[in-house]
């Protein structure tokens, strides 16, 4: 057991390495809208969850209404729920429900991929030290952005603040080449991000509502005009 946590906390270092960058760049983020280092760190504490808890310190910053940061956090991070269904079918034995319920807190898109390109069954105390090493990483990395941004000077917290939209742009680079679809998908969102944005028509939805609008419209889109073919049983054993 001590063996596949080692060596689930050694696969888990080059995240938790990422993570800390990234989260450094929130917590100053969070202080130059107004928390405190405290407020930032319980953020990332109860979160882990980069693009939900940059939507919703905007929307806080706005003081949006609890329904409205609901619903956005709901649609942002419904990926986990369906990574979960997904990495469940990987598990051993040892994962009963109290280990799930712990475990999914932590279930990140880059723990989910480490996970599953595991060989065969996964268990408990790989995935504790898959898991310990991000979320420390990104807990710590708050912690240290939120501090040194009561300390840096205004101009170098507004660039450093920018990187966390750096980390989007290079998450959706890569498909974004490789896939029609996903390239329909995201021009699609930023065509009515911008429209949301600078036509007065629309001005009357929030921040919120259009994160909602733009994320669920052109998924739904590209999932009408642009389905994946289904593979039978036959071409899948193939391949």
């Amino acid at each position: 057991m001590f063996a596949s946590y080692r060596k689930g906390l050694k696969h888990g270092i080059p995240i938790a390495l990422g993570y800390l960058s990234v989260s450094f760049a929130f917590g100053i983020q969070a202080t130059s809208l107004g928390l405190s280092p405290l407020q930032a760190v319980m953020i990332s504490f109860f979160n882990v969850t980069s693009a939900g808890q940059l939507a919703g310190l905007q929307l806080m910053a706005a003081g949006a209404p609890l329904i409205e940061m609901a619903l956005t956090q709901l649609t942002i991070n419904l990926r986990y729920a369906l990574m979960s269904l997904s990495l469940s079918q990987k598990l051993d034995k040892s994962m009963t429900l109290i280990h799930r319920l712990l475990l999914s807190f932590c279930n990140t898109d880059e723990i989910f991929v480490m996970a599953s390109q595991q060989p065969g069954a996964v268990g408990k105390a790989y995935l504790y030290g898959l898991t310990n090493g991000p979320f420390i990483g990104w807990t710590v990395g708050t912690l240290i952005g939120a501090l040194a941004g009561g300390i840096l000077p205004a101009a170098v917290t507004e660039a450093l603040g920018l990187a966390i939209y750096g980390m989007f742009i290079a998450i959706i680079l890569p498909p974004f080449r490789r896939s029609r679809e996903v390239r329909a998908v995201i021009l699609i969102a930023v065509a009515m991000s911008c429209m949301f944005a600078f036509l007065p028509l629309f001005s009357f939805i929030s921040d919120g509502f259009r994160i909602i609008l733009c994320a669920v419209v052109a998924s739904a889109l590209g999932a009408w005009l642009m389905p994946q073919p289904v593979k039978d049983e036959e071409e899948e054993a193939a391949a």
